[in-house]
């Protein structure tokens, strides 16, 4: 836990925005996957912390860096921040993404700004990561071009068309894996349930394998409250699934551990 200066806080596009931290020792063990756990300021009503998945860190200059979005009164709270002024911060929590092998092919599927959970996977895997975006229209895609700067290879879905591929995220993996005969692949999942839940499905189904970070909304972050628990599988329960923590021993869940309904 940490009392971290604002080095910076600014507006991606509409109401996404960046904010960077001051955090040494967070941005020196921080890896791709895990969140940090923000008091955003001491309004009672903003007594809970929230999490935001770590975008990206720069252990030489000590930063770490959140994408967010703007969607209630605490991030609203949180982009009327200015540099400067500080947040108290627990973290890194949460469980990591695996780097893969070298023989292997990472690719990140991303919903939304879910690609900010992903975004540090350019850094870890020594190759080249082939991120899959989707979002409902060109307006809501964020960090793409971040993605693209990086020198990775950007594919785009949106429902309306509008940019890219359209349709679901989902439909880009059929095209990718004919593309490259022979490759072995790697998934990475962040966004929505449902379209993680598709993509745990559609992976299944095609006998791939990956990682899908499941998280859902949290408390304590820290694994004493069971406020986030989601289903994985359990072969050895009579239901066939068990609770487990997405800030313990989640946000990041093997494909195998994630829980289908019948």
């Amino acid at each position: 836990m940490a009392q971290a200066q604002i080095r910076e806080n600014s507006i991606l596009h509409g109401d996404y925005h960046k904010i960077v931290f001051a955090a040494p020792e967070m941005a020196a063990k921080a890896r791709a996957g895990q969140f940090v756990h923000v008091r955003i300021d001491e309004r009672l009503d903003h007594v809970l912390r929230r999490p935001f998945s770590i975008h990206d860190t720069d252990p030489q200059s000590g930063t770490l860096t959140v994408v967010y979005k703007v969607v209630g009164s605490g991030t609203k709270n949180l982009a009327a921040k200015k540099a400067g002024e500080f947040c108290d911060l627990l973290g890194p929590l949460g469980s990591t993404f695996t780097a893969c092998a070298d023989d292997v092919i990472p690719v990140a599927v991303a919903g939304g700004y879910g690609s900010a959970a992903t975004f540090l996977l350019t850094r870890e895997c020594k190759q080249k990561v082939v991120l899959l975006i989707g979002a409902r229209t060109k307006k809501e895609l964020v960090l793409d071009d971040a993605y693209r700067a990086c020198g990775c290879d950007v594919r785009v879905a949106t429902d309306d068309g509008s940019c890219g591929t359209q349709g679901r995220v989902t439909a880009l993996i059929a095209p990718l894996v004919a593309e490259n005969p022979g490759k072995k692949f790697f998934f990475y999942g962040c966004g929505p349930l449902p379209m993680l839940l598709a993509l745990a499905k559609t992976l299944r189904e095609m006998k791939l394998d990956g990682e899908l970070s499941m998280d859902e909304i949290m408390c304590c972050g820290v694994g004493a409250c069971f406020g986030c628990v989601v289903k994985v599988n359990d072969l050895s329960s009579p239901q066939g699934w068990h609770y487990e923590r997405s800030c313990v021993e989640g946000p990041v869940f093997p494909l195998e551990k994630i829980y289908l309904e019948q």
